[in-house]
């Protein structure tokens, strides 16, 4: 248990140390690669996302969906990638190579959707090579160059405002 304490500060740690050093440097260009995380235990329509992307023109296979879960014998195979605390270390290493190899992708918008508290996943939105950050409300405005304040269960909100601002950001 002491253990865990001093896991999450090294990781707080880390995450406060990239977000200081974050430097903002979206592009203007077109969105056509888009990441999402979600907190499984908020919002776990994956196809939700699918249809709402493929609306906006983008293929499938530009799209990579990455779900947190608490407890890996609640995670689906269906998903396409599922992550838990065990994937992270300390000091912000990554144990998992799914969970690396979208870190490293670039996308051109990454949506985090999610509302509670992860340590986890403010890590991976802080490592994440996304050009563009949207995310829903948080209290650490570091970690998003947009955020939009909804529910994470009124999703059809959600895409009416995310579809707003990125044909008002001209990603669309």
């Amino acid at each position: 248990m002491i253990l865990k304490a001093f896991k999450e500060k090294s990781n707080q740690k880390f995450v406060n140390k990239l977000l200081s050093a974050r430097r903002i440097a979206v592009d203007h260009s077109k969105m056509t690669s888009v990441g999402v995380v979600l907190n499984l235990s908020e919002f776990s329509d994956f196809e939700a996302f699918r249809a709402f992307f493929k609306s906006l023109g983008l293929q499938q296979a530009k799209t990579k969906i990455i779900a947190f879960v608490e407890d890996p014998k609640n995670a689906n195979d269906l998903w396409d990638t599922y992550i838990n605390p065990k994937d992270f270390g300390w000091k912000g290493k990554i144990n998992s190579m799914d969970l690396q190899s979208f870190i490293d992708m670039p996308f051109d918008v990454l949506v985090c959707y999610y509302k509670e508290h992860h340590l986890e996943l403010n890590l991976l939105t802080a490592l994440s090579k996304a050009n563009f950050k949207v995310g829903l409300y948080d209290d650490d405005r570091r970690l998003y160059d947009l955020m939009i304040d909804v529910n994470p269960k009124d999703f059809s909100l959600f895409k009416k405002e995310l579809t707003k601002y990125l044909t008002v950001l001209n990603k669309l």
